[in-house]
């Protein structure tokens, strides 16, 4: 193992939940502003998964006062401070860009069930 892949062990984070796009997921993140700091959730659907490793970053996206946001996340970041699964939504493709085009109970996805 070389010295850089050491280094990002140490980093990548094992706390984090089981996502998938569909998902609706609840993100705390770190926001500066001036010289204070708080955290700002962020709740939305996750359009994507992008990357793998240090890299991997999700695309969660939300309907605020009737306009979408999208909102960009490295997941291994020291900027979030955590992540929950809202609800795990039913997706046959793996980037759900077609939600773009979609307003209201359109919009959203089945849940998916749990084999048990």
């Amino acid at each position: 193992m070389n010295v850089l892949d050491e280094i990002i062990q140490h980093q990548i984070r094992t706390d984090l939940p089981e996502l998938a796009a569909g998902d609706t997921v609840r993100v705390a993140a770190r926001v500066v502003e001036g010289n204070r700091e708080r955290i700002q959730v962020f709740e939305g659907t996750v359009m994507r998964l992008r990357g793998g490793g240090i890299q991997r970053s999700i695309t969660v996206r939300r309907i605020a006062s009737g306009v979408g946001v999208e909102r960009t996340f490295k997941v291994n970041s020291p900027r979030i401070d955590k992540i929950e699964v809202v609800r795990h939504g039913q997706a046959r493709r793996a980037q759900l860009y077609f939600l773009r085009n979609r307003v209201g109970k359109a919009a959203t996805l089945r849940e998916r069930r749990v084999n048990s």
